[in-house]
């Protein structure tokens, strides 16, 4: 009877909906026998309401009529079963998100139903109906606005008393699924932006202020947590640690992020209570403290994830002022942080402080080097590190220094206190106060020691300063204060200065040394004074020296090619409007490599040499670089090299017949200029070829041949090695046998197949090959010898006269306009005409 009935209804009809109600009604107790039926009566409800708002008004005037929503939160009073509050929090959530007439939603959330079932003692153990609730909550936070949100809230006078939807999602703000975090976020964001000022008065408001508090500590624990990861790695890396590591980023921007959408619905209440819990809770008692760790403090956090935490506050947390407070906080040692005398950070820092695995000890630098006073700045502890500090050091705080200089958020009368309000700042605001008649504008304006006025940079510090004595119970008097701005920035630039002249230092580190000095001078040479450009010169010249080194090395048919691809990126990275790193490098990368000039090129690994040689030509495309710089002149798109030249008539490679792509395998070549050997690549299995040497340019090859049996003056190539690195070596006890290292065709690592998204290798397995040729006497193989010796030395030779331009600086300016850098290969390179 049931079946025919189903049948012979129309699945959507007015009707359809009066018999599902009916039979709604007719329910006492829901049971097993009867919760199939209920289940799909809800379900079709919820598709006949959303048919009906599309296509027919009279559907939802029935369920006004039938007052079908206390129906729904009477079936739920008389339910036991757990399926049926999930299909009855299902279908209110389809009705709220599919209704778009703006009279059915005020009827949804009148009469307090609504409200019933936000309040309603669900079993939220039961997981899935945790989530069908949540997703019901996110969607009546969806159709909240001015109207609307005075239906879901009780009032008493002008104040808001009670508002169940915003308090009963944030209990669920720190639960353990992410899913759901997700969504309470939702629900208060469309709360705070609905724009109403009694509910943002209620949210801003104790109890509820709590909320915000208990964000920054939930937040400070996923801190920790990523401080304990970054340690757990680079003691124990495993293969999904820099995985792990980027999903606990992603979770810790999620939440700046979302602190950001909450400060962005502009409530001032709500701004103040963040940026107070930020401070108290995360900034003085942990993050600024491990800038310097003392050795009496064992409660400071890792010295690279703070770097990376203060840096992605100040950077996506958009608030004057907490940025500008925690710049006023750099003119403070460390100590004033964690034996503040006010009391009021004690209570934020808990018993249990982070590892401190990265953090400095009493060997420290500043130890080291004179600098541990405890009274030193932590902006002057930054500026140490950068002369002073190792790699990590180094680069986090020109991380920090670089983050400070890109917040719009603070004051450039801060930036100017601090030593790195860029030059051309400088100028615009000094014009200004020409044009407005300010006397000492004009004179700065022209003056080479240009800043901003003494006046306006120290009462704009001195209001934070009363800030954090008054208000967080910070007191300490600064040293730095009421020194002028010039002499600040004079301390930043020679502090950069100081890093160029550094050989410990990696090269990428230095790119961001060097992008700092041009967004602080942009336009010439004129706040370097001469002990500056002098030690840069000097710098430059050692580096270009250990350059010239590498036309003799393992990698010189590449060098050209390695030099105008840095240099592009060099260009690049250096007239960029960001840095080239973001502040999370430093936890995917915690030890960058280290280089210095002093190092010897391994004899034992090409790859080890090829990877030295890289780093210093990045390091010295970035002092060339800043010495035309220095000069006043503009970067060319290209590094200033001769292009390729003519060979010389007669060479082997014209001899041998190649053309111009250079040798292959299966190639035919004249065999004139080749030795015959045997060489075995399988024991036992020994191979009789010819061998031979050819150049062309700053290309060379190490041949192998068979002859042709018809023509004994010809062969076929079988195999082609590089013949830079072969490190030719005739046997010690074996005066015919000569012993040969083949390196890889190209460098493994600008290779995208064999390198993580990182730059570093997959695998540190790869191996040079090697060949022991056996030659038939002597003489044979001293002539094999030579001609290998010969043909490295054309190679070096013109590689040597290609970059020879790139060494005087004084005729770069017109290379560069005349000679492009392209890519190397066979194409380029010009045999004689009779070829």
């Amino acid at each position: 009877m049931w079946s025919s009935f189903w049948r012979s209804r129309d699945r959507f009809s007015l009707d359809q909906l009066s018999y599902l109600t009916d039979q709604l009604a007719k329910i006492q107790v829901v049971t097993d026998d009867n919760k199939d039926f209920v289940i799909e009566a809800l379900r079709s409800i919820a598709e006949l309401m959303t048919y009906g708002d599309q296509h027919d008004s009279s559907y939802f005037e029935f369920f006004m009529e039938k007052q079908v929503m206390g129906e729904f939160v009477r079936i739920l009073k008389i339910s036991k079963i757990v399926s049926v509050p999930l299909q009855l929090l299902q279908t209110v959530s389809i009705l709220v998100q599919n209704l778009r007439n703006e009279h059915a939603i005020y009827y949804l959330f009148s009469n307090q139903h609504i409200n019933y079932l936000i309040t309603y003692s669900f079993d939220f153990q039961n997981e899935e109906l945790l989530s069908y609730y949540i997703s019901f909550l996110r969607a009546i936070s969806g159709k909240l606005n001015r109207n609307t949100v005075s239906l879901l809230v009780k009032i008493h006078g002008d104040e808001v008393v009670s508002f169940p939807l915003y308090v009963e999602a944030i209990r669920f703000a720190f639960n353990e699924e992410n899913m759901v975090r997700t969504a309470v976020r939702a629900v208060t964001l469309n709360v705070y932006h609905v724009g109403d000022d009694s509910v943002n008065r209620y949210i801003s408001s104790a109890p509820h202020t709590d909320y915000f508090s208990n964000l920054i500590s939930f937040f400070r624990k996923q801190s920790m947590d990523l401080n304990k990861l970054v340690s757990h790695t680079l003691i124990n890396p495993g293969p999904d640690s820099t995985s792990t590591i980027i999903v606990a980023i992603d979770e810790i921007e999620d939440n700046l992020y979302y602190f950001s959408d909450i400060v962005s619905a502009g409530i001032p209440d709500v701004g103040r209570l963040i940026t107070d819990s930020i401070l108290m809770v995360l900034i003085f008692p942990l993050l600024l403290p491990s800038l310097r760790i003392s050795i009496d403090n064992d409660m400071q956090s890792s010295f690279v994830t703070s770097i990376y935490l203060l840096c992605r506050i100040l950077r996506i947390i958009k608030i004057k002022d907490l940025a500008n407070t925690i710049a006023a906080a750099l003119f403070y040692p460390s100590e004033a942080f964690t034996k503040s005398s006010g009391g009021k950070l004690n209570s934020h820092i808990s018993g249990n402080g982070f590892p401190s695995e990265y953090c400095f000890h009493p060997d420290s630098v500043l130890m080291q080097n004179g600098c541990s006073s405890p009274n030193l700045s932590l902006r002057d502890v930054l500026l140490a590190y950068v002369v002073k500090g190792d790699d990590i050091q180094v680069l986090g705080s020109l991380t920090v220094l670089a983050t400070l200089l890109q917040t719009k958020e603070l004051d450039e009368s801060m930036l100017d206190e601090l030593g790195i309000l860029p030059q051309r700042k400088q100028h615009k605001k000094l014009l200004l106060q020409a044009l407005v008649g300010e006397s000492s504008g004009e004179e700065e304006l022209f003056s080479s020691k240009s800043s901003l006025t003494k006046d306006s940079t120290g009462s704009d510090i001195a209001v934070y300063h009363k800030k954090i004595k008054d208000q967080y119970g910070i007191s300490f008097q600064s040293s730095d204060v009421g020194t002028s701005p010039h002499e600040n920035r004079f301390q930043v630039i020679d502090a950069l200065v100081s890093l160029f002249c550094r050989s410990n230092i990696s090269a990428e580190t230095l790119w961001d040394g060097g992008w700092l000095l041009r967004q602080l001078l942009p336009y010439s040479e004129s706040e370097f004074n001469n002990h500056h450009l002098e030690v840069l010169k000097v710098s430059y010249k050692t580096c270009a020296s250990a350059l010239v080194e590498e036309v003799k090395g393992i990698w010189t048919d590449l060098l050209i090619s390695v030099l105008c691809d840095e240099w592009r990126k060099c260009k690049k990275a250096m007239e960029s409007s960001s840095p080239p790193k973001e502040p999370n490098c430093m936890l995917l990368q915690p030890h960058p490599h280290k280089f210095s000039l002093e190092d010897n090129t391994p004899k034992g690994s090409s790859l080890s040499a090829g990877e030295r040689m890289q780093e210093l030509v990045k390091v010295f495309v970035v002092l060339h670089q800043l010495q035309l710089f220095t000069l006043g002149r503009a970067l060319p798109e290209q590094p200033p090299i001769h292009p390729p030249g003519d060979l010389p008539a007669n060479c082997r490679a014209q001899t041998s017949g190649l053309d111009v792509s250079g040798p292959k395998a299966g190639t035919e070549i004249s065999l004139v200029n080749a030795v015959p050997c045997r060489i075995a690549f399988k024991s036992g299995k020994e191979h009789h070829l010819c061998f031979q040497a050819i150049s062309l340019g700053i290309s060379g090859w190490l041949l192998l041949a068979e002859e042709l049996p018809s023509q004994k003056s010809h062969g076929i190539v079988r195999v082609v090695a590089p013949l830079a690195g072969c490190n030719p070596r005739v046997d010690d006890t074996h005066s015919s046998w000569l012993h040969l290292r083949i390196r890889s065709s190209s460098l493994p690592f600008q290779d995208p197949a064999k390198s993580n998204d990182h730059g570093r290798m997959k695998t540190k397995n790869l191996v040079d090959g090697r060949w022991t040729l056996a030659f038939r006497d002597e003489e044979s193989c001293k002539s094999a010898l030579g001609m290998i010796l010969e043909e490295i030395n054309f190679v070096s030779d013109e590689v040597h006269r290609r970059l020879k331009p790139l060494f005087n600086l004084d005729t770069t300016k017109d290379l560069s306009s005349s000679h492009l850098c392209v890519p190397e290969d066979s194409s380029n390179r010009i045999l004689p005409k009779s070829l």
